[in-house]
């Protein structure tokens, strides 16, 4: 059943709620590893809004951009409903790989894309987690969006966080 995310999910996400991009949950399948939520395209998005659209030549459309972007906030989704994951204790995830993706149609603003993420390989630590996903976007029926991208979940510790950047080189 549908379910707008809850408050403790949007305040530890590691970015403003506005480009979560997605605004409900359709779906957390742990026995599939699998998460599915509905991302609206009759509000202003990133890149898109800045399109300089013609008709013909570049009608207005989900930007590619954005629905990589959208792809990584999916991978969150994923680490924080069924690993349990939490920003705020430390754990943070940034992409790695995109190994394929795969623009199937041209996304005119206005009816929702309902975008799924799959687990399809991960290796975890007590502190590391690098996760392999399976990405597919649907608009109006039709896959639009299609990937493979990777993550590395790190914890980081409060020492680690006083070193800075320049002492993890």
């Amino acid at each position: 059943m549908p379910q707008p995310f809850d408050e403790a999910f949007l305040a530890d996400l590691p970015y403003d709620p506005e480009v979560l991009l997605f605004d409900e949950i359709i779906e957390i399948d742990p026995a599939d590893n699998r998460v599915v939520c509905r991302m609206p395209t009759d509000r202003p998005l990133p890149f898109t809004v800045s399109q300089r659209a013609h008709p013909i030549r570049h009608p207005r459309h989900v930007a590619g951009a954005t629905m990589v972007h959208a792809s990584g906030m999916l991978g969150f989704v994923h680490a924080y409903y069924l690993h349990g994951l939490r920003h705020a204790d430390g754990w943070i995830g940034y992409g790695t790989h995109i190994y394929q993706v795969v623009f199937r149609k041209l996304v005119p603003p206005g009816e929702p894309i309902i975008a799924s993420c799959k687990e399809i390989r991960a290796r975890r630590g007590t502190s590391r987690q690098f996760v392999k996903y399976a990405f597919e976007f649907r608009h109006e029926g039709d896959v639009c969006y299609e990937g493979q991208q990777s993550a590395l979940w790190t914890k980081v510790t409060e020492d680690v966080a006083d070193v800075g950047v320049e002492g993890l080189n």
